[in-house]
């Protein structure tokens, strides 16, 4: 068996219209939109955005997307002011023995690991 691609589906949390414009911000492609679900693309990662507000589930919720650098990708955030705008926390670059990683915490409370390998 062989699997093609993997999508999962990601809590808005109470507001779908900006999680969906934080996450086009990020620097996802807005590939659809459906009004309560929304796909997202880049390089070949994608997810579903859904329209689902859940804080227990969305604070237990992790994502590990890679990306080349991860210095480079926080400097770029916070450069385009996405805490600020958006109410997101982002972390500080650190070493983990997997690579280097910059944490987002969304407005849902989903955590993203971007991880430099």
């Amino acid at each position: 068996m062989k699997f093609l691609s993997l999508k999962p589906f990601v809590p808005s949390g109470p507001n779908f219209e900006m999680a969906r414009d934080f996450f086009v911000e990020l620097g996802f492609h807005l590939a659809w939109d459906m009004g309560n679900y929304a796909g997202f693309e880049n390089n070949g990662c994608g997810f579903i955005l859904q329209q689902y507000n859940n804080k227990d589930f969305a604070e237990n919720f992790m994502l590990s997307v890679g990306v080349e650098d991860a210095d480079t990708f926080r400097t770029t955030v916070i450069e385009k002011q996405l805490p600020e705008k958006y109410g997101i926390s982002i972390s500080e670059a650190i070493n983990q023995p997997y690579g280097r990683e910059v944490n987002i915490i969304d407005r849902a409370g989903v955590c993203w690991h971007f991880v430099q390998q």
